[in-house]
């Protein structure tokens, strides 16, 4: 489905192309060209990894296609230029190319987007049987529960005892060595195998490769592990390649840079949006358009954040008193605030509130992609391992608002920071950012 799409979004934007550069004259005459062509297209892409990663991941999504798409399209592009000035076709212009390039990236993340809705509409979720169980598997149970959006559903587990903790969320399927039975009555599509899994992995291995199993396999160091991580192999024995303990000069020159040009374009851009939000608070509610508070930001040093006020006045006042009814005991998450003004709880579900963060994002205290600020009565719940959390400035937007702000524990959210923080890079900042969009029209977690 995915090659059906590409080889229709470049035929596509090769057609718009020569119909805009020739004013349609040359369009009809390119296509049968184009076809003969759109094999080598998908050998490029296929090369590129980009119709395996989907079987191997599961959570690949089309933004992280991104960085390969503006790659294999490269090679396309030149491919399909010698290819074309040996046709009758003629040979593209300067204008075509630049035209189709653009056209192409945007056709081709738009389609693949909507050919990954449309399989998993189709298809169905992948039903995901879990093997062994080392106090992730229950974890994972409810992650795979509460975002429907990876695909994944959980339908059993397999090889482990009946006091185990996943064993009381799903059906106890047996010893793996009814794998092969089991794996067929249930329809499984993917083993997620734990790393409390010990007994012969290379067995299971193969059976599953035998029965057309997706394998997915927890490593031991779980929670030092991240994104960033690069497979290496010393003489054929796996090496796993963590990044630095502390960002390099040059990472951080990159990240400021990121968010300097970031924070100043959007300001230019949402600064008559801002000034319109500013009015409205101040005339549907009495007090100030800004709220601030101080927060604590990198290496523990304390900073004021600016938001829209989306509270009444009295709102610090009445914290106190409303704290015994908060879904979590480490801050205060409400169902229903009443002290949310009717502007405010709009603020909110959009995030609009957020805007004036991009001041503080220039001033060099915030960042766009970061660890949540958190208020000083909250980041003294925070010890040990976590501390490592303030290593990089907070930020505006994250994994935690990413994955559904809320509706992630405090000490969920403490995870999700410290594996930001260990497994940082450029790309994993813009693909936050382009994720933060859809998070934020979704409203899952807002409150």
């Amino acid at each position: 489905m995915l090659a059906v799409a590409d080889v229709w979004a470049l035929l596509i934007a090769f057609l718009v192309s020569a119909a805009v550069v020739a004013q349609g004259q040359a369009a009809g005459h390119t296509l049968p060209w184009a076809l003969l062509i759109a094999p080598v297209w998908v050998l490029i892409l296929k090369l590129y990894g980009l119709y395996d990663r989907d079987l191997k991941r599961v959570s690949h999504s089309t933004v992280d296609d991104i960085p390969w798409l503006f790659h294999a399209l490269i090679g396309i592009t030149l491919v399909s230029w010698a290819w074309f000035r040996f046709t009758p076709a003629g040979k593209p212009v300067l204008a075509e190319i630049v035209t189709f390039f653009p056209l192409a990236l945007v056709l081709m993340l738009t389609v693949r987007s909507l050919v990954r809705r449309l399989s998993r509409r189709m298809l169905g979720p992948e039903r995901v049987l879990l093997i062994g169980d080392d106090g992730l598997a229950e974890l994972l149970i409810r992650k795979m529960r509460a975002h429907p959006e990876y695909g994944l559903e959980p339908v059993g587990v397999a090889g482990v005892s009946r006091n185990a903790p996943a064993a009381a969320l799903l059906p106890l399927l047996g010893d793996l060595e009814y794998l092969e039975p089991v794996a067929r009555g249930h329809a499984v599509h993917r083993l997620l195998v734990s790393s409390g899994f010990r007994e012969d992995q290379l067995d299971l291995l193969r059976l599953a490769r035998e029965l057309g199993l997706k394998v997915s396999v927890l490593p031991t160091l779980s929670d030092a592990l991240g994104p960033s991580v690069e497979v290496d192999d010393l003489e054929g024995i796996t090496v796993l390649g963590l990044n630095p303990p502390v960002l390099s000069r040059s990472s951080r020159f990159v990240k400021r840079g990121m968010d300097l040009l970031g924070a100043s374009l959007l300001l230019f851009l949402l600064a008559p949006l801002m000034l319109g939000i500013a009015a409205v608070v101040r005339v549907t509610s009495p007090g100030p358009a800004l709220f601030r508070q101080r927060r604590i930001g990198r290496h523990g040093r304390s900073f004021e954040l600016r938001k829209f006020r989306t509270m009444y006045e009295d709102a610090e006042q009445r914290a106190d008193e409303l704290r015994a009814l908060s879904k979590d005991p480490n801050w205060l998450h409400l169902e229903d605030d009443p002290r949310i003004t009717p502007v405010g709880r709009f603020l909110r579900r959009t995030s609009l509130d957020e805007l004036p963060q991009l001041w503080t994002v220039l001033r060099g205290d915030m960042s766009l992609v970061g660890p949540r600020p958190l208020i000083e009565s909250e980041d003294d719940l925070v010890d040990g391992w976590g501390r490592r959390r303030l290593e990089l400035t907070p930020g505006i937007t994250g994994l935690w608002q990413v994955l559904g702000r809320t509706n992630i524990p405090f000490e969920e959210m403490v995870k999700l920071d410290y594996l930001y923080v260990t497994s940082w890079s450029a790309w994993g900042d813009i693909r936050l950012i382009l994720r933060t969009l859809p998070a934020i029209l979704s409203r899952r977690g807002a409150n």
